[in-house]
């Protein structure tokens, strides 16, 4: 297409005080700027709307929280930009990023949503944690440069008419509604992941509450395994490795019968550690052996908590018929938002 489409950014904000001020300031120093910008303040308590309406943007309040798949279902229903960039409130875009994904929008008119990658350094710098699960993120998404069959809608680009033809996001998800959609837009378009949109990303700066995420996320993921395990589906984390740092738990009593137990374990453990090259490269270039023998075990507890979560997702979906996407719900079908 000759003309540049014109942009709606949409942010989905929970609480982001802390980083939000960031986001904002990146979205206005894009070299292709948005024709607007819409806030969706999901029922914060931090002044996150105040915030963001100090900074001479749209804000649109949810009086409660509703999780983000409602928060960017109001963003687009306000919106009126031929694209929506959806962009994290815990994400600063590159200045070039939004008109970087145009250009790969323009190149393949089949192509329904690009997506970027978050770059190796945190946007806040808050320690080894943060370093360790910003670098993870940063090497699985680049070498997934391509066409995907995973989109993630941290830091990405759709046209309207794409969301007009699939519907909204699945409120009834609050996690994995990025594989859910996906699975939506393989039907009918082809997704896009490029290095040429970068934003540096803000993570959990300390090991509980990362392992919390990873242990709520993970309860969704007996829906999102179809999605990520197609043939080029994003996985984050290596399937062996997984593997591994499950068998090392279980293993983990037979180190009370002596050394020859204690080999169990310890195979697993090898194992896990040579599951992913490119991390472990990354994680040593970053800060040496030391960094990497940390990291490496911070990424363990990662794999423990999403098995954790996983184990206790299937239990919840064979008791809780409501839990999980909206398509096992009659009564809560998928409703068109006017888009």
């Amino acid at each position: 297409m000759s003309r540049v489409p014109t942009v709606s950014v949409v942010i989905p904000v929970y609480n982001a005080a802390k980083t939000l001020r960031r986001c904002l300031d990146a979205v206005a120093a894009q070299t292709h700027p948005p024709a607007e910008v819409l806030v969706v303040d999901d029922g914060s308590t931090d002044g996150s709307a105040e915030l963001a309406a100090a900074a001479g943007v749209r804000v649109l309040v949810q009086p409660v929280n509703r999780g983000v798949s409602a928060a960017r279902n109001a963003g687009v229903a306000a919106s009126t930009g031929e694209v929506v960039f959806f962009v994290d409130s815990d994400v600063a875009l590159a200045p070039d990023a939004i008109g970087n994904a145009l250009a790969v929008l323009a190149a393949d008119p089949d192509c329904g949503c690009v997506y970027g990658v978050y770059a190796p350094v945190p946007l806040i710098d808050d320690g080894p944690v943060e370093r360790y699960r910003v670098l993870h993120l940063h090497t699985a998404l680049t070498r997934a440069v391509g066409p995907v069959d995973t989109a993630v809608f941290a830091l990405a680009a759709v046209p309207r008419a794409v969301l007009r033809d699939l519907g909204p996001f699945d409120e009834n998800l609050r996690s994995a509604e990025d594989d859910e959609y996906s699975e939506r837009l393989l039907t009918r378009y082809r997704i896009r992941l490029t290095d040429t949109v970068v934003g540096r990303h803000d993570e959990a700066d300390r090991l509980l509450p990362l392992l919390g995420e990873q242990y709520r996320r993970a309860q969704l993921l007996r829906w999102s395994l179809r999605n990520r395990y197609r043939r080029r589906g994003l996985a984050l984390n290596s399937t062996l490795g997984v593997l591994a740092a499950g068998l090392g738990v279980l293993t983990l009593p037979a180190a009370l019968l002596g050394p020859y137990g204690v080999a169990a374990p310890l195979l697993c453990l090898a194992v896990f550690v040579a599951a992913d090259p490119p991390l472990a490269a990354a994680l040593r270039r970053a800060g040496g052996g030391v960094f990497l023998a940390r990291a490496l075990g911070i990424h363990l507890l990662v794999n423990v908590a999403l098995i954790t979560g996983a184990a206790v997702g299937l239990l919840r979906s064979l008791v809780d018929p409501s839990f999980g996407p909206s398509s096992r719900i009659a009564a809560r079908p998928l409703e068109s938002k006017g888009w």
